[in-house]
């Protein structure tokens, strides 16, 4: 018995068969092999084709099962970017590029209604400020692209078009909904008094289907495509982030995940509505929450992260793989000797209040500092970061102790891991996972095949404990009082 999950990023897009009984990854596939182009037509924008979403998906997938006997797949996961905004016309084709989750234009937009719904509304109700997410996206285009606008019929989020594509039914998720700040938790509904707000329609939302169930069959014509048998259930969806977090069996309160792909987060759960006054990091319906039984998913979020990474070693020619750059970030010592990197280049950051610092490198040296100190900069950056955020999940209540991670990305990297450590005072456990296995193990939990969320987990395994070094605490945390005074100089 086999479950395909799908993991849709900004960057690429990843399909994973997993054997359901003994949790193994039996075939994994990545398309394309480079990253997706983002496109920003003006400063502050990000947006992307949907078509090309589909097109790599697809491909995705005939790589993953190639020689597979794909009878055996039970159910199909998906997992995508968060915040993204879809627009679909009354044939389910876009309207115009997909707004994804670094676009910025619906920042005032999304302050505006703060002011005039209130702060004890929006964050009583939504959990956050609307800021830039889904529906302040959707009230931008309703004001800046009225013919774009009236030819809208659904609204969807990048998972729900994925699904869309496979199955022919327009459906999204309470969870979904809540990351667009689309979801009333005071009515366990649909955020009407948004959409009253902002005078958009609520049938532009499609209809509510649970986060693990099973949600609708592939499409006959799509099984052909793809080299599937037709019927196959698509049987969970969510969010990257919250979809990262049940990957690592973060479900229970107090639990903490971490992830550093082309955005760093951090991501805990508890079990009370509870919100940062700052609006620093957001509330979210965990992927096991239930109005009975709440499930808050607190994320903080820091865009400029793996981007920031992928940038310097494109200015560096190219040449030197991430391993490398890992390996020579290693032989400098912690401090980066001086060299101090604020990664705020992509977008507004919602943690500075959606203010964008952009990204800066202060104190280089032309005589002393080589690569090796940049990418030791950069890491180190992305760190401190990391902590500077994580004042806000204190003010939900928790406090991190412990950290899970997948075995990806930023986590590769022993310098990452070791700043980590060191500046927050937190044990890293270090799991062999990713986003596209724990889509198939939640589509496992939708189609019956595990009894609970907490039963998908075997096989799971933790390969590396890492404790804070003593030797790297006093420098990582003199550097990160160094990156602190150059944040607020640069956000004065």
């Amino acid at each position: 018995m086999l479950l395909l999950g799908l993991d849709l990023g900004s960057s690429a897009v990843k399909a994973t068969l997993l054997d359901a009984v003994t949790g193994r990854i039996v075939s994994t596939a990545q398309s394309p092999q480079h990253e997706m182009p983002i496109f920003a037509p003006r400063p502050g924008w990000a947006e992307q084709d949907p078509a090309m979403w589909w097109e790599h998906t697809a491909l995705a997938i005939r790589a993953a099962c190639a020689g597979q006997d794909t009878n055996q797949i039970a159910a199909i996961g998906i997992s995508y970017q968060m915040h993204g905004l879809v627009t679909l016309d009354e044939r389910h084709q876009p309207v115009r590029p997909a707004i994804i989750w670094c676009d910025s234009r619906a920042v005032e937009i999304g302050a505006k209604a703060l002011a005039d719904l209130g702060p004890d509304t929006c964050l009583g109700r939504l959990l956050n400020s609307p800021g830039n997410f889904t529906a302040s996206k959707l009230r931008w285009v309703r004001q800046n692209e009225p013919e774009a606008f009236r030819r809208i019929r659904k609204v969807m989020l990048p998972g729900d078009y994925l699904a869309l594509r496979l199955t022919g039914e327009a459906q999204t998720t309470a969870s979904g909904l809540s990351e667009g700040t689309l979801w009333d938790f005071s009515k366990n509904a649909p955020a009407d008094f948004l959409l009253a707000h902002w005078g958009l329609d609520p049938a532009l939302l499609s209809a509510l289907t649970p986060t693990f169930g099973k949600q609708a069959g592939v499409l006959t014509s799509v099984a052909s495509e793809l080299g599937l048998p037709a019927g196959i259930p698509v049987a969970y969806r969510a969010g990257d982030q919250p979809n990262n977090a049940f990957s690592l069996k973060v479900l229970n309160p107090g639990e903490i995940a971490a992830t550093g792909g082309t955005s760093g987060v951090v991501y805990g759960v508890t079990d009370r509505l509870a919100y940062d006054p700052q609006g620093r990091v957001n509330g979210f319906a965990h992927v096991n929450h239930t109005a009975v039984d709440p499930r808050i998913g607190v994320l903080l979020c820091i865009n400029g992260t793996g981007i920031l990474y992928a940038w310097l070693r494109r200015m560096l020619g190219g040449s030197l793989s991430y391993p490398e750059l890992n390996a020579l970030a290693a032989e400098v010592p912690a401090g980066s000797e001086g060299l101090t990197v604020l990664p705020f280049g992509n977008g507004a950051e919602r943690m500075l209040g959606n203010r964008q610092p952009g990204a800066q490198w202060l104190g280089l040296d032309f005589l002393r500092h080589q690569p090796g100190h940049l990418a030791r900069a950069a890491q180190e950056g992305i760190a401190f970061s990391f902590s500077h955020g994580i004042a806000g999940m204190k003010a939900t209540g928790l406090t991190p102790t412990r950290l899970r991670a997948g075995d990806a990305n930023l986590f590769k990297s022993a310098v990452f891991r070791d700043t980590l450590a060191a500046t927050l005072g937190v044990t890293i456990e270090l799991v062999r996972t990713d986003g596209s296995a724990g889509a198939a193990r939640g589509a496992g939990v939708g189609a019956g095949l595990y009894a609970t969320p907490a039963d998908a987990f075997v096989g799971l395994e933790v390969i590396e404990t890492i404790e804070p070094n003593s030797e790297l605490v006093g420098p990582c945390r003199e550097a990160a009082s160094r990156w602190e005074a150059a944040l607020a100089k640069a956000l004065s």
